[in-house]
């Protein structure tokens, strides 16, 4: 039996029991039954019975349409048919998209505009698909370095502060209180809190707690897409953080300073020289108590 004609009868209950085994173990069932759902559940107004009745009395008798019960079938399927495509339309372009890079993760995607993200580790992006080209917005949380296709605006949104990209090559990190942006490549606008800058070429630019500090750069991109964790002027509490995103793993810190300044990088795919490093600097002494924690205590 064709695949409509299973459609219609199973829509007017009228499946054999075998016919309604071999339908139900078709893979359009689940979506289907969720249509058929959806419209059963449709409400409408109230009507107006004497206002209809008396048209209806005014009107000429024409002779009674006999529409065959084929006929029925083949309408109601198309219905089905027409609203599944809206589902699957909203679902692929309306509703947002996310990528994520977990823990000891980074993901490289591209987006409608064949522009290239990649996620470091811990951080999500969220963006729709739906008129993409002329309004290019995202959502970032935690970190990413973009490669953007030539076009319209383009723009990141944090919870720290917006990147309007005016080049092509930035990276862009919000983690907890501090916000940095990296331009490699172009121009970039920032804008956190009261404070719009415009970044080109080899220019970076953290914030923190309100505080603003600019340098420059001489790389090509960021060091953590080479598996290096860089830090700039941050405390101990705030790198640990990063190597956990880096290593999947869990930093039990019982050392009273935290606040010491640190300014370097860490090996991102060797985790005994990261550990020997932070030893080294803050006489800490790390030790392993199971393949994914660590403790680290002050000597």
């Amino acid at each position: 039996m064709e695949k409509d004609q299973l459609l219609a009868k199973w829509l007017n209950n009228d499946l054999s029991e075998d016919e309604l085994a071999v339908f139900k173990a078709s893979p359009d069932f689940e979506k289907y039954q969720k249509i058929k759902n959806y419209t059963e559940h449709l409400e409408v107004g109230d009507l107006d019975e004497n206002s209809m009745l008396s048209n209806i009395l005014k009107q000429k008798k024409a002779a009674p349409k006999v529409v065959p019960l084929y006929k029925k079938w083949m309408f109601r399927a198309a219905a089905v048919f027409v609203i599944a495509l809206g589902i699957t339309f909203a679902l692929k372009f309306l509703v947002p998209q996310t990528e994520t890079a977990g823990f000891g993760q980074k993901t490289t995607f591209s987006l409608p505009d064949n522009s290239e993200v990649v996620l470091n580790s811990g951080s999500e992006i969220n963006y729709k698909k739906w008129n993409w080209n002329n309004s290019r917005h995202l959502e970032l949380k935690g970190e990413a370095y973009f490669r953007v296709s030539k076009g319209k605006r383009f723009e990141v949104q944090t919870s720290l502060g917006k990147v309007t990209v005016l080049g092509t090559q930035f990276n862009v990190k919000a983690r907890k209180n501090r916000f940095d942006v990296t331009c490699y490549e172009g121009r970039v606008k920032v804008n956190y809190a009261d404070t719009q800058i415009l970044l080109t070429h080899g220019q970076s630019v953290s914030f923190e707690n309100g505080k603003q500090v600019k340098m420059k750069i001489n790389s090509l991109k960021p060091e953590w897409m080479d598996n290096q964790i860089c830090f700039y002027k941050e405390n101990l509490r705030t790198l640990l953080d990063e190597v956990e995103r880096q290593y999947n793993i869990t930093i039990e810190l019982n050392n009273k300073d935290t606040l010491s300044i640190f300014t370097g990088k860490l090996p991102a795919k060797d985790l005994n020289t990261a550990l020997h490093i932070i030893n080294t600097t803050y006489n800490l002494k790390a030790q392993k108590v199971s393949k994914n924690k660590i403790i680290i205590d002050g000597k």
